[in-house]
């Protein structure tokens, strides 16, 4: 069986009956400013670690689209991430790894948080910009932002895996998700996670209105709690354009 066959056999159950969306006629778009993978702990019972989108507070990872329109420029905030949804029987393949488009993952991912957030009647200020978007334009989304990895030469140019992708995640199990009701507090990073994760980077991007410190003592003759800080998230990825 060809590679191409055999991945549409891995990611046949996903597509289901949904539209596939057409990778070749996606617009290339704009990446600028910065993002770090941040690993901030083991994780669930699997081991397989618990990781943090962490936008540059000073320069955050944007998207531009080609498209002009209400959704043109896309600016994810911090989330939780296990790299891209791709099934671990397809990771083998070359193009498949869960990292190798992580700025496209974020940003599609992040897509799915704000439609939810929204959909729960608690979206921040940056997901209520996304209010009314369409499942099937998230999907295009993903394929716009594959195709400017491969364009600006961040990523190899792959025959089968972008076209997959962006037709996977038009599928059914991808709309469901998009469409889950009370959903959207799941998806919150955790205010500890927020720490460690702002912790960990860089000296001079922690944002000063996130910095920790001890708060002033209360002379209430009373001995004051030890505030014990969550550990530092370690960096284990820099996508920078």
């Amino acid at each position: 069986m060809s590679l191409r066959l055999t991945l549409v056999a891995l990611f046949g159950l996903l597509l289901g009956s949904c539209t596939a969306i057409n990778y070749d006629a996606a617009e290339e778009g704009e990446f600028r400013g910065s993002l770090f993978v941040m690993w901030i702990g083991e994780g669930g019972e699997r081991g397989d670690g618990a990781f943090v989108f962490v936008p540059n507070p000073r320069d955050p990872l944007t998207f531009i689209r080609a498209e002009k329109g209400p959704y043109q420029v896309i600016q994810p905030e911090m989330m939780y991430t296990d790299g891209g949804s791709i099934p671990k029987a397809a990771q083998w393949f070359n193009g498949f790894s869960p990292w190798g488009y992580a700025p496209a993952y974020m940003v599609h991912d992040w897509l799915f948080i704000a439609a939810r957030c929204n959909l729960d009647g608690i979206a921040t200020d940056e997901e209520a910009k996304f209010i009314g978007m369409e499942f099937q334009d998230s999907a295009l989304i993903m394929a716009e932002a594959i195709k400017t990895l491969i364009a600006s030469g961040r990523v190899g140019p792959n025959d089968v895996a972008p076209s997959v992708i962006s037709s996977t995640v038009a599928g059914p199990v991808s709309r469901e998700l998009w469409t889950r009701k009370g959903a959207c507090e799941n998806g919150r990073v955790r205010e500890e996670d927020r720490l460690a994760a702002e912790a960990g980077l860089p000296r001079g991007l922690l944002p000063t209105q996130s910095r920790r410190s001890a708060p002033p003592a209360l002379d209430d003759g009373l001995e004051q709690p030890v505030i014990v800080a969550p550990p530092a998230g370690q960096v284990v990825g820099v996508f920078s354009f």
